[in-house]
């Protein structure tokens, strides 16, 4: 008879007591076993640890002083045994039939296993949508192939991802550098290791709150800027763990996601002095978008047009005409009406 899987559920916490409850909850309550629950809490000064004491023998917790989310992660795996291993945030939440689903498909060549989220507030109430969002379903199969092509694949935060032991092990430990941005270390380099595979039903909630909304309220360089050398992070990791497991590695791929060259644009015109690239161009990356867009993206016509009058606007137009075009982009909620009525017409005349 075949040993059945054995799967780790490690919450990584810091000051989310609010939270901390109800992913531990889903954890224990999960339908699948066998599972262990451990609980690394990552110097929390709230509740978080009278929370994790209240469990006693059910779950397993590993306190540390604060060392970040890498930290967090490299802890809790060491002290995890699991052939499956999902980090789940402590804001989040799986459903009980979550690792059953999981276990249910997993293969012996799997690297992992990714699935929608269910978004929610931070009281817990739906906001009516999954993520990611958008009709594109999730990569399967050889991920690498897009990594390597355009720097990026279609998948899901941090909840959202069961991870082979056997691929993680040949990443782990996550490297101090990749301290705060350790969920994309393990979503860049897992893929090289094995096939990744899809449930595209929410099999959790992801929480959208105060302290980890990514929506842009305002304009600010320093935001962009932070975005730029994130990406540019990311493409040197692809570039490094590729090339040692000999793939060939374009010399253009932190240009050819046309997202990328829209950050470094926005980055550029809105404070040229503290650009992280020296050498970059305002045309230059106008024109780098514009041939990722028609290149390498699957955006359909209509999308593609509108993109590339906006690579267009913000790249040769003064500053006080291209840092609203940046806004509307970034924040659409201060789009104007006008902005919108447009969008449309455009899409009426090439549709």
């Amino acid at each position: 008879m075949t040993k059945p899987l054995f799967v780790s559920l490690i919450i990584n916490n810091y000051n989310y007591d609010r939270f901390l409850a109800d992913a531990i909850n889903s954890a224990l309550a999960q339908t699948y076993q066998p599972i262990e629950v451990i609980v690394v809490d990552d110097g929390s000064t709230d509740g978080s640890r009278d929370i994790i004491a209240g469990y006693g023998e059910r779950i397993i917790p590993v306190l540390q002083e604060n060392g970040k989310q890498g930290a967090a992660f490299n802890n809790g795996f060491a002290h995890s045994h699991g052939d499956i291993i999902i980090f789940l945030d402590s804001d989040d939440y799986l459903f009980p039939e979550a690792v059953d689903r999981i276990v249910t498909i997993w293969q012996a060549d799997s690297a992992k296993v990714h699935y929608r989220l269910s978004v929610i507030d931070g009281d817990g109430n739906s906001r009516g949508f999954s993520y990611p969002q958008g009709s594109a379903p999730l990569a399967t199969g050889e991920a690498w192939r897009s990594l390597l092509k355009v720097g990026t694949y279609c998948g899901t935060p941090t909840s959202g991802n069961a991870l082979s032991r056997k691929a993680l092990s040949q990443v782990m430990p996550i490297p101090f550098e990749y301290r705060s941005t350790s969920d994309d270390y393990l979503s860049v380099l897992i893929p090289l290791y094995g096939n990744v595979l899809a449930i595209e039903e929410p099999l959790g909630a992801y929480r959208i709150h105060t302290n980890n909304q990514w929506a842009i309220s305002t304009v600010s360089s320093d935001r962009y800027r932070r975005f730029v050398n994130h990406d540019l992070q990311r493409c040197d990791l692809i570039t490094q763990h590729a090339t040692a497991l000999g793939y060939e590695v374009p010399e253009d791929l932190n240009l050819r996601f046309f997202g990328r060259a829209w950050s470094r644009l926005a980055s550029l015109r809105l404070d040229p002095q503290n650009h992280p690239v020296a050498t970059d161009d305002a045309l230059f990356l106008s024109y780098s978008g514009i041939l990722a867009l028609w290149k390498f993206s699957a955006y359909n016509v209509q999308k593609r047009l509108i993109y590339s009058l906006w690579f267009i606007w913000v790249g040769v137009m003064p500053l006080p005409l291209a840092e609203p075009a940046i806004t509307w982009l970034f924040a659409p909620q201060f789009r104007p009406k006008f902005v919108g009525q447009t969008l449309k017409k455009i899409r009426a005349l090439v549709s």
